[in-house]
């Protein structure tokens, strides 16, 4: 993963960068440097990412799912 799909998956989850490091439990500067030439992006964090979008739509799927039913009764 380089640092543009980074930033493109972590705008999918809405969080901005200081938000997504409070999260991790790292400094907001160690994640800005993710992907610059000394620091690569921890091999965790696609997956983290990905999982954090899939677990956001789902809920957001759930709470659509819930109104729907909620209403026909």
């Amino acid at each position: 993963m380089d640092k543009t799909q980074f930033n493109e998956l972590l705008s999918k989850t809405g969080l901005s960068k200081k938000e997504f490091s409070a999260i991790v439990g790292t400094s907001p500067g160690a994640v800005s440097n993710w992907g610059t030439a000394n620091r690569d992006i921890p091999y965790w964090v696609e997956t983290w990412l990905k999982l954090y979008i899939e677990n956001k739509e789902c809920k957001e799927l759930k709470q659509i799912l819930k109104e729907t039913v909620c209403d026909k009764s």
